[in-house]
C-alpha cells in the first residue's frame, strides 16, 4: 500500500487559513472545527513533509522559514485555481481570494492605501497584501498580482493599463523664489538649489526638459538634459516635497503629489512653459491574471476612483 503524498490539495487551503488566522484557536473558529482538530491536521502535514512549518507557543504561533515558503506557494496555487475557474466560466465572478499589490512609497501611502481600504470594504471576500517599495519590483518575479507604477513598463509580456494621467512639474515655495529669484529659462536652474530624488533607474541629478507642448515633448529630440545641483537629496518623495515646502529649493515632482500645495499657494510652479517626461499612472499585471475577478475589479476600481479625483483636481 502506497503512502500518502507529502502535499495534499486540502492542505493548501487549510494552511492559508491557519497562517492568516494567527493562532490555532482562531483558525478553528474560521474553519468551523475544534482546536484539537486543527492541531492534528497541522501535525499530520508536518509528519508527511518531515518539516516543521509552525513554531507553537501557549499564546501565539509563527511560521518557520519552511512554513513561509509553503504559504507563498500555497497561496499562489490557490490563486491559479481561482484564475482557472474564472477562465472556465465556473465562477460567479465575485472578487475573492488573495490579491498582492505593490506600489511606490509616496503614491502608495497617499493614494493607493486609502483606496485599498475602500475596496476591501466593498469586497470583503478579497484579502489584500499591500507592499510599498522605493523601486518597482521585477515583473517577472510573480511576487505580485498588480503593480501600480509611473510610466509604462518595458516588458511586453505583461498588461499595462493606463489608469490616470500624471505629469511631473517643477515647483518651489514662494519664500524660496522671493529670496533667490524665479528662473526664466532652463539654463538658470544651474544657479539654483535643486532638491534631488534618487528613485528607480532614472538618471540622478539630470532633469530632461523640453519646450514643446505635446505630452511626449520631453522625450523628443529637442529635449535638453539639465544637470542640477543642490545640498539635499533623498529617496523618499514625501520628504522631498516637505523640503520644498520648507523653502530649501526647486523640486521636480509628480502633479499627484503636489497638486494640493499648488492649489493652496504653498508651492508655485516654476518654468511652466517647459515639459518633463510624463509619469502617467499604470496598473501592471501578468496576462494570466487578466480574467481573475479580484484583479479586474481592483484595477477597474482604481481607474474609476483616480479618474474621479483627477476631475476634482482639475476643477
Amino acid at each position: 500500500m502506497s503512502s500518502s503524498p507529502a502535499i495534499q490539495p486540502t492542505d493548501l487551503g487549510f494552511f492559508s487559513v491557519l497562517a492568516g488566522a494567527g493562532s490555532l484557536s482562531a483558525a478553528a473558529r474560521e474553519l468551523g472545527i475544534t482546536t484539537p482538530a486543527v492541531s492534528k491536521h497541522l501535525a499530520q502535514m508536518e509528519q508527511r513533509l518531515g518539516l516543521l512549518l509552525v513554531k507553537r507557543s501557549t499564546r501565539r504561533m509563527s511560521l518557520t522559514p519552511e512554513g513561509e515558503l509553503y504559504l507563498a506557494h500555497a497561496r499562489r496555487i490557490l490563486g491559479d485555481i481561482d484564475d482557472m475557474a474564472q477562465r472556465l466560466g465556473l465562477s460567479k465572478a465575485v472578487p475573492q481570494g488573495l490579491l498582492r499589490v505593490n506600489a511606490t512609497l509616496g503614491f502608495g501611502r497617499s493614494h493607493v492605501a486609502p483606496l485599498v481600504s475602500r475596496f476591501v470594504r466593498a469586497n470583503p471576500q478579497v484579502e489584500v497584501q499591500l507592499q510599498l517599495s522605493v523601486n518597482p519590483p521585477p515583473l517577472t518575479d510573480d511576487a505580485f498580482d498588480v503593480c501600480v507604477r509611473f510610466g509604462p513598463p518595458p516588458e511586453s509580456r505583461v498588461i499595462a493599463r493606463r489608469i490616470a494621467p500624471n505629469r511631473r512639474l517643477l515647483c518651489a515655495s514662494p519664500a524660496y523664489l522671493a529670496r533667490h529669484g524665479t528662473p526664466r529659462v532652463a539654463a538658470e536652474l544651474a544657479g539654483h538649489n535643486c532638491i534631488g530624488i534618487r528613485q528607480g533607474e532614472e538618471a540622478f541629478g539630470v532633469w530632461r526638459l523640453a519646450s514643446g507642448r505635446g505630452r511626449s515633448a520631453a522625450a523628443g529630440a529637442d529635449a535638453q538634459a539639465v544637470k542640477i545641483r543642490g545640498n539635499l537629496t533623498t529617496n523618499d518623495g514625501e520628504v522631498a516635497v516637505n523640503w520644498a515646502l520648507d523653502g530649501h529649493g526647486i523640486l521636480m515632482r509628480a502633479e499627484w503629489d503636489i497638486a494640493r500645495y499648488l492649489k493652496n499657494g504653498r508651492l508655485v510652479q516654476v518654468l511652466p512653459q517647459l515639459r518633463t517626461p510624463d509619469a502617467d499612472i499604470y496598473a501592471v499585471y501578468p496576462q494570466r491574471h487578466q480574467l481573475a475577478a479580484r484583479v479586474r475589479a481592483f484595477v477597474d476600481f482604481l481607474a474609476a476612483q483616480l479618474a474621479q479625483r483627477s476631475a476634482v483636481r482639475a476643477a
